[in-house]
């Protein structure tokens, strides 16, 4: 009898909607091991059927923020029991979320926030696995934006959800709020419902709750409304990218460890404050300081403008970027017992298998040969002067010509991690190229592979 109902089930969960979501938006496949995020409630509990249903290697992770006291600890329960259920993988953790905000100055929500997603890719790396799947749906899209608009936003705030931001995907995004309630309610399946859902103190329930209905009053149709203008958001945002990535190469100089950007070639820009913006984004410039610096064209030569890493002068005839003294990193020391060091916003996990274990087509994750080490190692940013023997190459090549070479802006070269050995030689520039002199070779006989995750 219970395979009976298992086989219905199967039957009216759209499984195969769901899985060619997945393939047209490539958020994973069959060999992936995927983290789903399971609250308990309706949205997760039917990724996590789903998942089933369609056969992905899965497991569950499930936070317990302990902001609903044993209402939290029920829902908690209830997650392991689904896991069991399911017969998958479960990880769950327990936060003081409330002490987390207090000692960061943040807000409940944003300390919940960044509690779980750290978490999440904290587990992915101990327990292996590929991409996390979020139970995100077309409403939550709809309630990002009119968030978005309502705090103030560029065109980049009016995409809503992405299906895949890195390694972190939502598979539900081709459902609405009421098609995921209509199939949980017809299969009949079991959910925790959180009870500050019903709460209008925050601002996103608030929009779902008061402002959204009164839209749908406007017009019925608002969800399939709104997926026709992300489609059209999403394809402008992408042309205003490419018209920028263009304007880079055109009008912006590298020279002397600095950018020029001439006054002239600004003067003739339009929509020119939305492309000097797009333009100065990147080393951290935001609307206000882009429109002082508008303002400021042809009447205050010598003023300076900074960003948090940048300072910005105004010449006669340029704008001059230049990263500010002391904005790089602190040079991190490795020892050779070492297996995870912090740097800036990156983890480097040093993993040493004992065995020749090669790293292919990963440019985040390099094999080194061990016995060619000399501790302590340096993870630092680049200095003037580095050079390296790119793989593949017997001559040397400074590391600013490298760079220059891939047009990597000197806003992101000064972030990139580079791994030194105790003998002074660069080994690895960690997401693009490791040193050809210490490749894996015949001789080899023991790996050290580094793998360096965002954070």
């Amino acid at each position: 009898m219970d395979e009976v109902i298992k086989l219905i089930i199967l039957v009216m969960l759209p499984v195969e909607s769901f899985v060619h979501f997945i393939e047209k938006n490539n958020l994973f496949g069959p060999q992936h091991r995927v983290l789903a995020a399971v609250s308990g409630g309706m949205d997760s509990v039917l990724l996590a059927h789903l998942l089933k249903a369609a056969n992905y290697n899965f497991g569950i992770a499930h936070c317990n923020f302990q902001l609903r006291g044993e209402e939290s600890d029920t829902d908690q329960a209830f997650v392991k029991g689904f896991a069991e259920q399911l017969d998958v993988p479960v990880h769950t953790i327990n936060f003081d979320t409330t002490d987390f905000a207090a000692n960061e100055k943040i807000s409940i929500q944003m300390a919940a926030r960044t509690l779980r997603y750290q978490w999440f890719k904290q587990i992915s790396q101990e327990a292996g696995y590929d991409v996390i799947a979020l139970a995100h749906h077309q409403n939550d899209a709809i309630e990002t934006i009119l968030l978005n608009l309502t705090r103030g936003t560029g065109i980049a705030g009016l995409h809503g959800i992405l299906p895949k931001n890195g390694d972190l995907t939502r598979p539900l995004l081709f459902l609405k709020r009421s098609d995921i309630a209509a199939i949980i309610e017809n299969n009949q399946l079991p959910y925790r419902e959180d009870s500050s859902n019903a709460s209008v103190k925050y601002a996103r329930n608030k929009i779902r709750l008061e402002v959204i209905p009164k839209l749908k009053e406007l017009n019925p149709a608002l969800e399939d409304t709104f997926e026709q203008n992300l489609e059209h958001f999403r394809g402008l945002e992408e042309l205003l990218k490419q018209t920028l990535a263009e304007l880079r190469k055109k009008i912006l100089v590298a020279k002397n460890n600095s950018f020029y950007l001439s006054i002239d070639a600004v003067k003739e820009l339009n929509p020119q404050s939305l492309l000097l913006y797009g333009l100065l984004h990147d080393f951290g410039f935001n609307r206000s300081t882009v429109a002082d610096i508008i303002g400021a064209l042809g009447k205050h030569s010598g003023r300076i403008f900074e960003s948090e890493a940048f300072s910005l002068l105004l010449d006669r005839d340029s704008l001059i970027l230049s990263p500010k003294a002391g904005t790089k990193a602190i040079a991190i020391s490795i020892l050779g017992n070492d297996e995870q060091v912090q740097f800036a916003n990156t983890l480097l996990n040093i993993k040493r298998p004992g065995e020749l274990s090669i790293v292919k087509n990963n440019p985040f994750s390099v094999s080194i040969d061990e016995n060619l080490l000399e501790y302590p190692l340096t993870l630092r940013n680049w200095q003037q002067g580095d050079y390296f023997y790119p793989l593949g190459m017997k001559t040397r090549k400074k590391l600013s010509d490298f760079f220059i070479g891939l047009k990597i802006p000197l806003v992101e070269k000064v972030k990139i991690p580079i791994l030194v050995n105790g003998n002074g030689d660069i080994i690895w520039i960690a997401g693009y190229r490791p040193d050809n002199r210490y490749k894996i070779s015949a001789k080899t006989k023991k790996v050290t592979i580094f793998e360096l995750v965002s954070i």
